[in-house]
C-alpha cells in the first residue's frame, strides 16, 4: 500500500516505517504544506470563533464561512503536494505551479478571513470602504490565478504520471473533475444581485450569490441566500444551489484515489482484482458515477431547484445513472477470467509421497560405510 501512495520511496524493511513518513514528507511540495498547515490553524480557529462569537451573516455563524474555505483547501492543497511528488515531466514548471496556488490561496481565504472578523461579507460585496475595495481587487486577479495554476497543473500532471494503471486513471479524472468545478464557480456571478444586512445591521447589496431561483422568488424574499438552508451543509432548501455540483467536482479527485486504496486492499484477498486492467477499469466507472453526479447537481441548481426537493425527472436520472455503474460494475468484473485453482492431491497420496521423500538421502549427504 505504501508503494501505491508514495512510487519512488521504498520502505526500508518489511513495512512502512516511522523514518519512511518523514522521508515521504520530505518529498512533498513545501510550499503548499505550510498553506495546508495555515488552512489547518483556520478551521481549529474558526471553530472555536464559532463557539465564542454570536455574529450571523445570512442565518449563519459569520466563521462558517472561513471553515469550509480552510476545510477544502486543506483537503486539496494536501492532495496537490502528494500530486507534484509523483514522478512527472516538467516538475520544475509544476513546482512554481504549486507556489502560485499555494500562496494565491493563503491571500484569498485570509481575506475572507478579515472579513469575517469585520462582520461583512467577502463574496460579491459592493460595499465601498477601502478594506473591501482592496479585497475584491485581490479577488478578481486571485482566482483566475487559481483556476489557470490548477488547470495547467492538471495538463502537465495527467500526461505521464510515475504512478501505476489505476492511479494515473484517478490522477485524471479527478484532476479534469476539479477543474470544472473550478470553472462552475464563475456561475455564481451570474445569479443577480440581492440585498441583505452584515452582521451588525449595516444593509448592502450583493452583486450575486450561489442561489438560483425565478425573478419572481428573487423579489418576494429579496435575498435568496439568506433563506434557512439543510443542516451542517447550510446548502439552499428555496432554490438551485451552484455550490453543489462546485463542491462535488472539487472533492472527486479524493474520492477516486480513495477508491484506488480501497480496491487496492480488496486485491490482496479477490484474485479477481489483482489484475491492474480490471481495477483500471473500475476506477473508470468510479469516475463515470461521480461525474454523473456532479453533472446531475449542476443540472438542477440550474433550473432552480433544491438538492431537499428533487422532482421526478431528477430522481429517475439519479436512478439510471446508478443502473448504468452497477451495470458497468459487474461487466468490468465479470470481464476478468477467474484464477486457475490449483489442483490438490489426495491425502493418502500426499502422505506417501512424504514418506518416499523422507527415504531419498539427498547428494553429498551420505555418511561413509564403517569399515
Amino acid at each position: 500500500m505504501s508503494a501505491l501512495l508514495f512510487p519512488g520511496v521504498p520502505a526500508r524493511s518489511g513495512r512502512f516505517t516511522t523514518s519512511d513518513l518523514c522521508r515521504v514528507i520530505g518529498r512533498l511540495h513545501r510550499p503548499l504544506l505550510l498553506s495546508s498547515a495555515a488552512m489547518a490553524g483556520l478551521v481549529v480557529v474558526g471553530l472555536i470563533a464559532m463557539v465564542v462569537d454570536d455574529r450571523v451573516l445570512l442565518g449563519e455563524s459569520v466563521w462558517l464561512k472561513p471553515v469550509k474555505f480552510g476545510l477544502a483547501f486543506l483537503l486539496y492543497s494536501l492532495t496537490l503536494a502528494w500530486l507534484l511528488s509523483l514522478p512527472h515531466r516538467g516538475r520544475r514548471a509544476t513546482w512554481w505551479l504549486g507556489v502560485v496556488f499555494s500562496v494565491t490561496a493563503f491571500v484569498d481565504v485570509g481575506f475572507i478571513v478579515v472579513q469575517a472578523a469585520r462582520g461583512t461579507f467577502s463574496h460579491f460585496n459592493t460595499e465601498t470602504d477601502a478594506v473591501n475595495e482592496i479585497g475584491q481587487k485581490v479577488f478578481a486577479s486571485g482566482v483566475p490565478g487559481l483556476f489557470l495554476a490548477n488547470l495547467v497543473i492538471a495538463v502537465i500532471v495527467s500526461i505521464r504520471p510515475g504512478a501505476d494503471r489505476p492511479t494515473v486513471w484517478a490522477i485524471r479524472g479527478g484532476l479534469a473533475m476539479a477543474v470544472v468545478s473550478m470553472a462552475l464557480g464563475y456561475l455564481m456571478g451570474f445569479t443577480g444581485t440581492q440585498l441583505t444586512r452584515t452582521a451588525d445591521g449595516r444593509l448592502v447589496e450583493l452583486a450575486a450569490g450561489h442561489t438560483v431561483v425565478d425573478a419572481g422568488t428573487r423579489q418576494a424574499v429579496g435575498a435568496p441566500d439568506a433563506v434557512a438552508g439543510m443542516p451542517i451543509t447550510h446548502w439552499s432548501t428555496l432554490g438551485g444551489d451552484l455550490r453543489i455540483p462546485h463542491f462535488v467536482g472539487l472533492h472527486g479527485i479524493q474520492v477516486v484515489l480513495a477508491a484506488v486504496l480501497v480496491l487496492a486492499w480488496c486485491a490482496a484477498r479477490y484474485p479477481r482484482l489483482r489484475p491492474a486492467r480490471t481495477r483500471s477499469r473500475l476506477i473508470g466507472v468510479v469516475i463515470l458515477g461521480w461525474g454523473g453526479l456532479q453533472a446531475i447537481t449542476f443540472w438542477q441548481a440550474m433550473r432552480g431547484q433544491s438538492l431537499a426537493h428533487p422532482d421526478t425527472v431528477t430522481l429517475l436520472t439519479v436512478l439510471g445513472l446508478g443502473v448504468l455503474v452497477t451495470i458497468l460494475a459487474a461487466t468490468a468484473l465479470r470481464s476478468t477470467p477467474a484464477p486457475p485453482v490449483e489442483p490438490t492431491a489426495h491425502p493418502a497420496l500426499q502422505r506417501d509421497s512424504a514418506e518416499v521423500s523422507a527415504t531419498v538421502r539427498r547428494p553429498g549427504r551420505v555418511r561413509p560405510e564403517p569399515r
